[in-house]
């Protein structure tokens, strides 16, 4: 396989087992993978696609090298960057589900600012100062099996791993570029629909408030572990 580029920085081995104990049970594929349109587009640049990745990936490398930086310091680092690279919303219009469209947006908004915190603190948590995993990344997107997403491959492991596991990225076009929307396993176990399996039993009651507190502690484990 064609690799793009090799860093010695990157996605830690204990995030993939992370991501496979999270995400066992879900399926194939994720509403997010599901987009479709009504136009058929032009096929679009593949650098433009794969760049999102790039950035996440640089990031990662910069917040567990050596030194790095306290917990609060490596965030405020890649956070910007989780802003730009993924589509936040979708990700957590999805991962809801139904529910979300009968929130209110004052609740819409904090449960976004949250996520957002959840989002960054597990990565700073997965990746501590001093990793020296790497990752490859093809440059050749492919199509997704329905709608106009496309997935960008990458793999993981250490230095001298045979067989590094894949890890994918289902990546959508708007008005801000193409961005992440799930990360898939092993090309199929969606990261977004083992969050939306995670959610709906305390969303069940109805009151937003308690997913809310539930990614709150969730923020804070990931900042004390």
């Amino acid at each position: 396989m064609k690799v793009m580029r090799v860093l010695t920085h990157s996605l830690p081995l204990a995030f993939c087992a992370g991501l496979a104990a999270a995400t066992i049970a879900a399926p194939l594929f994720s509403p997010v993978a599901a987009h479709a349109q009504s136009a058929e587009a032009a096929p679009a640049p593949a650098a433009a696609v794969t760049a999102p990745v790039s950035a996440l990936y640089a990031a990662l490398g910069q917040i567990q090298a050596p030194h790095s930086g306290s917990f609060d310091q490596r965030a405020q680092l890649l956070g910007p960057v989780v802003d730009k690279v993924y589509d936040l919303e979708t990700v957590l219009r999805a991962s809801v589900g139904l529910r979300y469209a009968g929130l209110a947006d004052a609740d819409k908004q904090q449960l976004l600012g949250v996520f957002r915190q959840f989002t960054v603190a597990r990565y700073i948590s997965s990746f501590k100062p001093g990793g020296n995993a790497r990752f490859t990344i093809d440059p050749t997107p492919r199509p997704s099996p329905v709608g106009s997403d496309q997935i960008v491959t990458t793999h993981i492991g250490a230095a001298d791993d045979s067989d590094p596991t894949e890890i994918d990225y289902v990546m959508r076009s708007g008005p801000q570029g193409w961005r992440i929307v799930d990360v898939l396993l092993e090309a199929h176990i969606s990261q977004v629909a083992a969050q939306r399996s995670d959610f709906s039993s305390t969303l069940a009651s109805g009151n937003v408030q308690n997913l809310i507190s539930l990614l709150q502690r969730k923020v804070k484990a990931f900042s004390e572990g």
